[in-house]
């Protein structure tokens, strides 16, 4: 049979003007224009914009999806170019106007009225660029993309050009919101939001291209419960030292205004504390100083008509809810980064998030990411950069650059509570210095250095991935022992599966009733029978299907849930400290 084309019920309702909500909850501004829509698009070998364009293109869907309507992979030796045109109100326009990117994968060169404006690489963090100096009455915008897949070192996550198994179809070019605000000459460009509820305050930094005092406001709905103003980081300090705390049980959140003389920027925070500790005879994950068990799901974002790019903000929160509800706290947001309001709707419903780097390097050696690790070598040392696929220096420093970037990004987010650079040694490199690093720019979040295995006996966690046999917990007297991947399990839906002829997994099951026993017996002897004894999370794979791989809770297109919902109802209540 032929790979079948899988649509979300989002997907067939699906507008010409997609996504349009604020794509920035965490910093947020009256002024908004979205470019979401039908542009124009090109794909050729040449290396200069061209004069006649091939078709249209409903971005900010990549060209490889059914719902951009071209369907088709773009090669490392093509170009993608994108235009469309648009006009500013003049109300709209103050001193200075921003154009905005989600994402665009992997490295794209902006042009305004064929000014050269910009040039940015790594195709998962969002970035802008001032567009004011090129701006005219009617404005023609092109994108130039360039995306080298797997071929190069630049992060891209599980794409492959040769898709299969647990790889997946490349995705290029333009999957986030695109969209234009306008700003005065002196403005707030970022924020840092930093809760401490050891001493009940929350700082706040805004950072800006000005030198003079903003104020910062804190919110519960209407009601104004602290102020002050100030220069540089803020500490506001709770009265009475009374505030609520955020949890996935009750996900509070407090309003945030920063104004300045000329600008003025809303945000949230909430009230939460990351950290590891002994507690017991054990180590333990901890939230709000008392030991919490992480119960999740690996989560890879990949939807079967958008790939990267969920066809709605409904979708977006789709998954979250889901979970939710079959009581389940944590996702593992795995080898991807987001558009920020699917963390919007993880801080709003409660979801804790452990953030995986997209991975990336040169060609993997499968004996030191695959064979080695599954006879039990698995703690090879990675300073031996060609062997973990991070030879040239300027790999590992693009790495660091997009790393660091993806972290200042997502530093505000509630419930981001671990980071994880590395999975499966893919690309991995230097992952002690890596989690110090992590550690000077966020000290407020737990590392998973080294996810599955070659473990630097760094970081926060020892992190086992265990599939095919039976868990049985490494001992750590520093670090809590976490199962960061394990089940896999899969009963095949033919009628919503993306390859009806071939099936990746980890153990495969003939029927709805045994694959819902399999997973009863699996949480009963690998996760719960060890909690006692120091497992402190277990990331079960996965959410959904995706592609080949049909270990999903969920079918590729969310049509359909496998998991019977009160076993894993019934499960879950077991789950914890």
């Amino acid at each position: 049979m032929a790979l079948q084309q899988l649509t979300t019920v989002w997907g067939e309702k699906i507008t010409d003007k997609p996504l349009q909500e604020y794509p920035r909850p965490q910093f947020v501004r009256n002024s908004y224009v979205n470019l979401n829509g039908w542009w124009e698009y090109a794909i050729t070998k040449r290396d200069d914009i061209p004069t006649k364009f091939d078709g249209k293109i409903l971005v900010p869907f990549s060209p490889e999806t059914t719902l951009s309507g071209v369907n088709r992979v773009l090669k490392p030796n093509e170009f993608l170019y994108y235009r469309t045109n648009f006009s500013l109100a003049k109300s709209f326009v103050k001193d200075v106007v921003l154009l905005n990117f989600g994402a665009v994968d992997c490295i794209c060169d902006v042009y305004v009225n064929k000014m050269h404006l910009c040039r940015h690489e790594g195709g998962y963090n969002a970035f802008s660029v001032d567009i004011t100096q090129a701006l005219a009455e009617t404005n023609e915008l092109i994108v130039k993309v360039r995306d080298y897949t797997d071929t190069k070192y630049y992060a891209n996550g599980k794409q492959s050009l040769k898709r299969g198994g647990m790889w997946y179809t490349p995705q290029s070019g333009i999957w986030q919101t695109v969209w234009l605000e306008s700003v005065p000459a002196q403005y707030i460009q970022g924020l840092r939001i930093t809760p401490n509820i050891d001493d009940a305050s929350v700082t706040v930094e805004a950072m800006t291209n000005f030198d003079e005092p903003v104020t910062v406001k804190v919110l519960d709905g209407d009601k104004e419960i602290i102020r002050a103003d100030g220069k540089g980081a803020i500490k506001l300090i709770f009265p009475n030292e009374a505030f609520r705390l955020w949890s996935p049980e009750d996900p509070f959140l407090y309003d945030l205004k920063i104004i300045s003389r000329r600008d003025a920027v809303k945000s949230y925070f909430g009230m939460r504390k990351f950290a590891c500790e002994k507690a017991g005879r054990y180590h333990r994950l901890m939230l709000n100083n008392a030991p919490y068990f992480h119960n999740g799901l690996l989560d890879q974002g990949y939807y079967s008509d958008g790939l990267y790019t969920a066809p709605s903000d409904e979708a977006l929160a789709f998954d979250i809810k889901a979970m939710k509800d079959l009581g389940f706290n944590m996702l593992r947001k795995h080898i991807k980064v987001e558009p920020m309001r699917w963390y919007y709707h993880c801080d709003r419903l409660g979801m804790l998030v452990w953030q995986d780097m997209p991975s990336g390097g040169t060609k993997q050696h499968k004996w030191v990411t695959l064979i080695l690790p599954n006879i039990g070598v698995n703690r090879l040392k990675d300073s031996n950069y060609a062997r973990f696929s991070r030879k040239s220096e300027q790999s590992r420093d693009t790495f660091v650059a997009e790393y660091t970037e993806m972290l200042d990004q997502l530093y505000n987010c509630v419930s981001i509570a671990m980071w994880v650079p590395f999975n499966e040694a893919w690309g991995q490199f230097d992952a002690n210095k890596i989690a110090a690093l992590t550690r000077d720019i966020d000290p407020t979040r737990t590392v998973d250095h080294a996810s599955g295995w070659h473990d630097q006996g760094g970081g926060d966690i020892n992190s086992m991935h265990v599939y095919f046999k039976k868990v049985h917990l490494n001992k750590d007297k520093n670090r809590a022992v976490c199962l960061t991947e394990f089940g896999g399990y899969s009963y095949k839906d033919t009628a919503h599966s993306f390859n009806p002829d071939r099936t990746f997994s980890y153990k495969r099951f003939d029927s709805l009733d045994a694959f819902n026993d399999g997973i009863y017996q699996l949480y009963q002897r690998d996760v719960i029978n060890w909690i006692d004894k120091g497992l402190s999370a277990a990331v079960y794979t996965q959410v959904s299907d995706v592609e080949d791989e049909v270990n999903g809770l969920y079918t590729y297109d969310r049509k359909i849930l496998k998991a019977d919902p009160d076993m894993i109802r019934e499960l879950n209540k077991k789950i914890k400290l």
